[in-house]
């Protein structure tokens, strides 16, 4: 039986786009999504260079959600911090 990889419980803003995020097992990862937001080419993640829109994110499901899944992340990319090499 596969375990399942820990969910995000908790996500709290530092600042800029930096977020420390909680997972299910305790570990906590601090996560600047400005590199990937800002070199991302695709229009529907421009508007997350706008902090007020980049800051309504939700939990939901055990993961970061941004307007209805416009933008999500796998969960072991937030936990082990990859995500300058991705858009």
């Amino acid at each position: 039986m596969m375990s399942s990889f820990p969910s995000v419980v908790q996500a709290r803003h530092l600042h800029g786009h930096i977020l420390e995020i909680h997972f299910s097992d305790g570990h906590i990862s601090v996560v600047d999504f400005a590199p990937f937001i800002f070199a991302c080419d695709h229009p529907d993640i421009h508007c997350y260079r706008q902090p007020g829109l980049f800051l309504a994110f939700e939990l939901c499901d055990g993961n970061l959600n941004w307007h209805d899944y416009r933008m999500i992340f796998p969960l072991e990319d937030l936990y082990h911090n990859r995500l300058a090499g991705r858009h």
